[in-house]
Formats: structure tokens, C-alpha cells, sequence
């Protein structure tokens, strides 16, 4: 199977000489085993996610990869399907939060080991119940939201699995925004530990 680069990043714009500063930059990153979520978690970047890590696990099965995330979630499949390549593939996958992961975004951090997740000494993160918009027939409606019961569930399960919490705990922070600095998700048990360069994630 093989992965060309400009199959793997996002279309930019060309300039005269037809090459991509957007482009050399991204190419620059997937050279380091490097992926950013800097956007909302949605079809599009779920694509262009997948299709790195996949490549990545391609290139070398056993070099770790860096995911910095940036995003105030969207999509709860789109972030279970990152998740799941996250878990899938071979590479060791550290994630850090870079600014803000809310959402699915935190969906997201907990395919990394605990070990793996971590986060920058301002960033933000935010962790609260599904949500989706209702439209159609009654009985849609009456599917939907037995979907979002279903959904709801097995975050809170998957947070409660991750950080140790209880579930009972997980279940009543959820029902609201729950926000919580680098340190308190230190204490949560949503991330291991607050880093400052490269020589603290690496090490």
C-alpha cells in the first residue's frame, strides 16, 4: 500500500511555481511523526487524521508519533473513529493539549495511555455530554435520542475507564461543561502530567 504526502494533507493553495507553503510545512511534520487537530472534529479532518496515522504506521510500526490538539471538538463518530485508528495502529502515540480540547477532542486524548496524554501549561480542557440536533418524525426523534443515552454511556465509561474516576463522579461532571486547567486534569486523571518542551514529552 502506498501513501503519497500530498494524498495525506489537505489541498492548499498553489502559488506561481506551483508549490505549497501549507503544503512543505505539513510535509515537514508527517517527517517528524508529528499530527495537529487544530480544528473541529468532523468528516474532513477525520480523513486527512486517519490517512497520516496510517501512513505513519506504514513508514515505521515502532517510532512513536506526537498528536497536538487544538480543537473544541464536534463530531462524537468522527472522534471515535480517530480514536480507534489511534488504538489500531502500532506506533506508541502521545497526545498533548495544545490550547483547547473539549469534547470529542477528549474523546480523542483517551486512545493514548495514560503515560501518553499530556498537556501544555495553558491549555484548557473541557469535558461534558453528547449532544445532537432532533429533526424528522416523531419516532427519528424518539431513535435519536435513545442514540444519545447510548453515546452518553459509553463516554462516560471511557472517561471513568481512563482516569479512574468513578462512574457516578463522571456521570454528574458531565452533565455540564466540565472545565479543568492542565493541573486539575492532572489530579482527574484526564492527562499524567504538564510539560514545557520537547525534552519533557520526549522523555
Amino acid at each position: 500500500m502506498i501513501f503519497e504526502n500530498d494524498v495525506i494533507l489537505e489541498d492548499e493553495e498553489k502559488e506561481e511555481d506551483g508549490a505549497s507553503k501549507n503544503g512543505i510545512l505539513n510535509k515537514g511534520l508527517i517527517d517528524a511523526r508529528t499530527i495537529l487537530i487544530s480544528d473541529s472534529v468532523d468528516h474532513k479532518l477525520t480523513a486527512k487524521v486517519t490517512a497520516q496515522l496510517l501512513f505513519l504506521d506504514h513508514q515505521d510500526s515502532e517510532e512513536p508519533i506526537k498528536i497536538f490538539i487544538n480543537s473544541p471538538g464536534g463530531s462524537v463518530y468522527d472522534g471515535f473513529a480517530i480514536y480507534d485508528m489511534i488504538r489500531f495502529i502500532r506506533p506508541r502515540v502521545k497526545i498533548i493539549s495544545a490550547g483547547l480540547s473539549a469534547s470529542a477532542a477528549t474523546v480523542i486524548m483517551m486512545a493514548a495511555d495514560k503515560a501518553d496524554r499530556l498537556a501544555l501549561p495553558n491549555s484548557r480542557l473541557m469535558i461534558h455530554q453528547p449532544s445532537m440536533r432532533f429533526q424528522g418524525v416523531a419516532e427519528d426523534v424518539r431513535r435519536t435520542a435513545e442514540e444519545v443515552v447510548k453515546i452518553k454511556k459509553k463516554i462516560n465509561e471511557m472517561y471513568a475507564d481512563e482516569t479512574g474516576q468513578p462512574l457516578e463522579k463522571i456521570e454528574e461532571d458531565t452533565d455540564r461543561d466540565y472545565w479543568m486547567s492542565p493541573d486539575e486534569a492532572v489530579e482527574y486523571g484526564l492527562i499524567s502530567r504538564v510539560v514545557n518542551g520537547f525534552d519533557e514529552i520526549d522523555g
